[in-house]
């Protein structure tokens, strides 16, 4: 599954705020690699998570509008997930 790598899962998880996100914030927010950022993005994409736009030298991301309402439920239990362990874990 396209959320099972951490990554990818944090890459979410900033897109889960419903804003479009530069993949330059990505980067920087994730330490991550343009090229291992955009791998990453391309397996979200593909799996219709995520949609993109060219900015000038730039790609920006951000949730697939058209997301499936059974994938955006799942998705959403995920985001709960994530964020109940990270609560726990900073407690």
């Amino acid at each position: 599954m396209a959320l099972a790598e951490p990554t990818r899962l944090a890459a979410v998880s900033i897109l889960w705020d419903g804003s479009e996100h530069c993949v330059c914030e990505l980067m920087k927010r994730l330490d991550a690699t343009q090229s291992r950022m955009s791998r990453h993005m391309q397996t979200l994409k593909q799996a219709g998570l995520v949609v993109d736009r060219r900015d000038a030298q730039w790609v920006r991301y951000r949730l697939n509008p058209d997301m499936r309402p059974e994938v955006r439920n799942v998705l959403a239990a995920v985001m709960a997930a994530t964020d109940a362990a990270e609560r726990k874990n900073a407690a």
